[in-house]
């Protein structure tokens, strides 16, 4: 852990997968009740010497060590936490103080501390006393990667052994010494870590990553009767489609099918990365569409969708959430939902390094439609992609130089001057439309006014702010369900562009 990584949960503050803890006594009770809970949960971050609002105020010079060691074999001692679970803690410095990380990683177990279970939900260690609420938990541990299942019933004659072949020459177009050039079939498989062997049952077989990346079309409903993609696009008749496809076939194909389907109804715009010609179309589709495959939970039965529309790109589907909330450069935490299949789609090109999907998403959007995504992680994961098709990146960049290219993630320089009221800082126009937004639909969320502005989030956060604090809005409710209202004596509806 570094400085400048400290800062970005700094920033983002407590939630449900980071704490805060003053630390000036050493790791008290309550410390090891966080670490239960993030065990039982999706894992998270502890840091000592910091106040609950994020103040650093370091622990004592001397207590580090101690701090670490006790950490270390309270995690470890069957006797407080059952079972018992090694941890590593690390130090840094910020501002010459010093303060204690505890990564803790989500775990296959449910652990107890001190005879409790507990669970973390949002800010707060709950103790769990119900039987049924512990049986959901063990539940959850023991299905938490659908992937893993195995299947001893499935043999090697249901699934498309014509794909192995593309698969290697994918893989060693990427790695040219790839090992899996010289293995047969049954060891590349092996090698996959798509046939393995059950460490409950002991039996061997094909496990559920295998069947959604190489099984036959029917054995894979067989499995996961529920998956498929419906790929819509819908700009004329919107009340229907102009043209569909349901991708019901193997992640391998489907990815190449949802591709081509988004290449056929997306411009790909003239862009140049140094002297080389860049797809910006080709980078966008291929995160959204890669992120969909991936991380996907199989096991539901939500239909997963890819839309295109006038203004929007829009893709969604069912998710194990890790957090909940808007996914920006600067406050996401990689989880890897299906880390078999996203190890595979990473081998053959697909897919980068968990957590570069958000950063590209973000830059190669801003160069196509010079506005933000809209990454949102909910128990439905959706990524919204502005589009804007009298925007082009190489008129952008003529009229302000390479500052799309040099502009920082999570900057709003890119949007300002480049698209004038719609993306701007506060403008009359902008707050006008939200004003008029709000009026047509009263409790309206953050989150839909950005859908229906089209700004970033940054953007709309600044002027619903400036809107607030000039008594023209209120926010009314709880931070997770509330919306805003029109203030007491703002007015009627106004003309947008124009105050009453």
């Amino acid at each position: 852990m570094r400085a400048a990584d400290f800062h970005k949960f700094q920033q983002s503050g407590e939630n449900v997968c980071i704490e805060f803890k003053r630390g000036g006594n050493g790791a008290q009770k309550d410390t090891f009740e966080t670490i239960c809970a993030f065990l039982n949960r999706f894992g998270g971050d502890v840091f000592l010497g910091v106040t609950d609002d994020g103040e650093v105020v370091g622990v004592p010079h001397g207590e580090v060590e101690p701090i670490m060691r006790h950490v270390v074999n309270v995690a470890s001692d069957p006797q407080q936490m059952d079972p018992p679970f090694y941890l590593s803690p690390d130090t840094f410095k910020v501002g010459g103080r010093d303060i204690v990380h505890v990564r803790v990683p989500p775990s296959a177990d449910v652990h107890r501390f001190k005879g409790t279970v507990y669970d973390r939900l949002h800010e707060a260690d709950v103790r769990v006393r119900s039987t049924e609420a512990i049986a959901q938990m063990f539940i959850r541990k023991h299905e938490i990667y659908t992937e893993r299942r195995v299947y001893p019933g499935i043999r090697k004659s249901d699934m498309r052994l014509d794909l192995i072949r593309p698969a290697k020459e994918m893989a060693v177009a990427f790695r040219p010494d790839h090992p899996w050039r010289k293995l047969g079939d049954a060891a590349f498989f092996k090698s996959a870590k798509l046939y393995v062997r059950d460490p409950v049952s002991g039996k061997e077989g094909f496990n559920a990553a295998g069947v959604l990346l190489f099984g036959k079309d029917d054995v894979i409903l067989d499995v996961f009767p529920a998956y498929r993609t419906d790929a819509i696009m819908r700009k004329v008749n919107v009340n229907r489609y102009d043209d569909r496809e349901t991708v019901r076939t193997n992640l391998i194909e489907a990815f190449d099918a949802l591709m081509a389907f988004g290449a056929k109804h997306l411009d790909d715009k003239f862009y140049l990365e140094g002297v080389q010609r860049v797809s910006v179309r080709g980078k966008i589709l291929r995160e959204v569409i890669a992120n969909s495959l991936m991380h996907r939970e199989f096991s539901s039965s939500m239909t997963a969708r890819l839309i295109i529309e006038r203004d929007r790109l829009f893709a969604d589907n069912a998710n194990r959430a890790a957090a909940h909330g808007i996914i920006t450069p600067e406050n996401v935490r990689p989880v890897s939902k299906n880390p078999i299949i996203a190890a595979f789609f990473k081998e053959i090109g697909r897919a980068d390094e968990l957590g570069s999907g958000t950063r590209n998403l973000y830059h190669y959007t801003r160069l196509y439609s010079g506005a933000d995504p809209i990454i949102d992680e909910e128990d439905a994961f959706s990524v919204t992609v502005p589009l804007n098709d009298g925007y082009s990146p190489e008129v952008g960049k003529g009229a302000r130089g390479n500052d799309i290219e040099r502009a920082s993630v999570g900057s709003d320089t890119v949007n300002g001057p480049l698209n004038g009221p719609l993306n701007g800082s506060l403008n009359g126009p902008l707050k006008d439309k939200v004003m008029n937004l709000i009026a047509e639909i009263p409790g309206v969320n953050r989150k839909d006014l950005v859908c229906r502005t089209g700004v970033s989030e940054r953007t709309m956060t600044r002027n619903l702010s400036e809107l607030e604090r000039t008594g023209k809005i209120e926010r009314r409710g709880s931070k997770k369900t509330g919306g805003y209202f029109l203030a007491e004596g703002s007015g009627e509806k106004r003309t947008e562009g124009q105050a009453k």
